[in-house]
């Protein structure tokens, strides 16, 4: 099945090689096995939702199927579709009466999180989100260092802002560790996000 991006440009899914080595790469430490940070939302998610904590999942991406072919009466093979349109953010959903919108992203870099990770219409996403006093914000992961931060949407504006005016690229670790929230993995829930947000709610 071929699957396009709204600009026409082919997607192309990872080969079964590629797929094992960036799963190898990601299992830094035991303690990670391997997990994305996507994983771990998913899985504290669960929770909040078991424990009517609060309800937040993650977002379909829309599909337009333009050819599907019927090899047989009772089954069909999509053989072409395209992203309708570009992602916003991840994750979206209700906690203790708020609205609540963000994304997760994850970078290698030890001593940066370059913003070109981010893409300018879901900046100006999470721009109306809290222009409408919705909570709108990012998760980063530094993989190599297994550090996990909760990004509030006033510090990625600013730092989109300074890029655009010229200045640097990518938002340093430093800035992370004096404005943004660090959180840690646990057992139950795995990562318990919304505990960190606290500050963030009206």
């Amino acid at each position: 099945m071929a699957i396009r991006y709204p600009n026409g440009k082919k997607y192309t899914a990872p080969t079964p090689d590629e797929s094992k080595k960036t799963r190898e790469e990601k299992n830094i430490s035991y303690s990670n096995r391997g997990k994305s940070l996507e994983d771990y939302i998913d899985e504290t998610n669960v929770y909040y939702l078991q424990r009517n904590i609060a309800v937040i999942h993650k977002k379909p991406v829309p599909v337009q199927i333009v050819k599907v072919e019927y090899p047989s009466r009772s089954a069909a093979v999509i053989r072409e579709a395209y992203f309708r349109t570009p992602s916003t953010t991840d994750y979206n959903g209700v906690f203790n009466g708020a609205y609540i919108d963000f994304d997760a992203k994850e970078t290698e870099n030890k001593t940066s999180f370059p913003l070109k990770n981010v893409h300018a219409h879901q900046v100006k996403h999470m721009e109306g989100i809290a222009n409408q006093q919705g909570i709108s914000f990012l998760i980063v992961r530094f993989t190599s260092l297994d550090r996990y931060f909760i990004v509030p949407c006033d510090m990625l504006l600013a730092a989109w802002k300074r890029m655009l005016d010229g200045g640097r690229k990518s938002i340093p670790l430093s800035d992370f560790e004096e404005q943004a929230t660090e959180i840690h993995l646990g057992l139950t829930p795995r990562l318990d996000y919304l505990k960190a947000i606290t500050t963030l709610l009206p």
